[in-house]
């Protein structure tokens, strides 16, 4: 059996990774995971225990995520404004 050799990535492959990176939808992804982890820490803080992600995060869902949405928009339609 031929072992697999870790080959640099392609031109080609950085650029879409770059352009992931970039990508606001990405950028939200990240900005809600780092939301839920804090609420995860504050949450596993509360309990006295760590309470996992998954509960963190439907925990998060259900008492923040809209309200959080609605503020993020918010500032993103005022700082488009005063540019």
């Amino acid at each position: 059996m031929e072992k697999a050799v870790d080959m640099p990535i392609a031109e080609a492959e950085k650029d879409k990774l770059q352009f992931v990176k970039n990508s606001v939808l990405y950028k939200e992804f990240l900005a809600e995971r780092e939301e839920i982890l804090k609420h995860k820490w504050i949450e596993s803080e509360k309990a006295g225990k760590d309470i996992g992600f998954e509960k963190a995060l439907l925990d998060w869902i259900v008492k923040h995520r809209s309200h959080w949405r609605e503020r993020r928009l918010k500032e993103a339609r005022t700082e488009k404004a005063a540019s």
